[in-house]
């Protein structure tokens, strides 16, 4: 069974900043594009940021520049540091990793992480 561990959620005041981390199988690391992705209630799950398994980087709009994600391929994690924190940064956090194996589309998640920003 695939695992995505996250850890580094919490709450912090606007403008400060929390790094996240993911912790992924080798087997599924090595072949994935990793990502971030949060979801807020009552809305869809949206794309904060993704690294190729080449190291190719694309991010949202709205944390361009603020947020920064990485791999780090010897210990199968992926990272978000998350700085100048909005309120409107406040979600749950989810960790992704997919694939395409025997042309089949493969794509898994962490069980979520919370990050309330807040004064």
């Amino acid at each position: 069974q695939v695992q995505l561990v996250e850890s580094g959620g919490g709450e912090v005041q606007p403008g400060g900043s929390l790094r996240l981390s993911c912790v992924a199988s080798e087997i599924v690391f090595s072949r994935s594009t990793m990502g971030w992705y949060r979801q807020t209630p009552g809305n869809e799950r949206e794309m904060v940021a993704t690294v190729a398994n080449n190291g190719a980087t694309n991010y949202a709009g709205g944390v361009q520049g603020r947020f920064i994600i990485d791999r780090d391929n010897a210990k199968n994690t992926v990272n978000l540091q998350m700085n100048y924190l909005q309120p409107e940064d406040t979600a749950v956090y989810y960790c992704s990793a997919e694939y395409d194996f025997n042309w089949v589309h493969q794509n898994y998640w962490g069980q979520g992480t919370k990050v309330t920003v807040s004064s």
